[in-house]
């Protein structure tokens, strides 16, 4: 089964359900003043990447990436689908938007995550993947509620 990330528009009809589920799951258990997810349409905004990971022309994960300024970008909204979890799917996802990232000259990336259980396998994810923690960037403040890291790309 081919799996496919490209580029995309946030607003096409058939990602109603990716986002549906990335909002549910941002509001299970972290209190609203601590959600800093972007809806769709802010999705859309110039300065934004977005990407969509598909199967058989299947969606079923997303993520985008954020301009800060010349050299730092913040990566938003990345979800994999329930059922698609366990593929490595988000790791093919998160390789993406730092390799895009990179090769678009930004030499730093960060990205604002949960401290609740919902977020345990994202926050290993971007250990994993090099990311660390950081000090809130971008008009982020402190907040018990995240947790703010960053990579050095390049």
């Amino acid at each position: 089964m081919p799996v496919v990330i490209a580029e995309e528009s946030p607003l096409a009809d058939d990602l109603a359900l990716l986002f549906d589920r990335h909002t549910a799951d941002m509001h299970a258990d972290t209190p609203p003043e601590s959600i800093h997810m972007m809806d769709r349409s802010q999705l859309a905004a110039p300065g934004i990447r977005f990407f969509v990971l598909r199967e058989d022309g299947v969606p079923l994960a997303m993520g985008a990436f954020k301009r800060i300024d010349a050299g730092h970008a913040e990566i938003k909204s990345m979800h994999v689908l329930t059922e698609a979890r366990g593929k490595g799917l988000s790791r093919a996802m998160l390789e993406h938007l730092v390799g895009q990232a990179g090769a678009e000259g930004y030499r730093r990336l960060s990205l604002e995550t949960g401290v609740q259980p919902t977020f345990v396998a994202a926050r290993g994810l971007y250990e994993r993947a090099g990311f660390v923690t950081c000090a809130p960037f971008e008009g982020y403040k402190e907040d018990p509620n995240s947790v703010f890291m960053t990579k050095l790309l390049g």
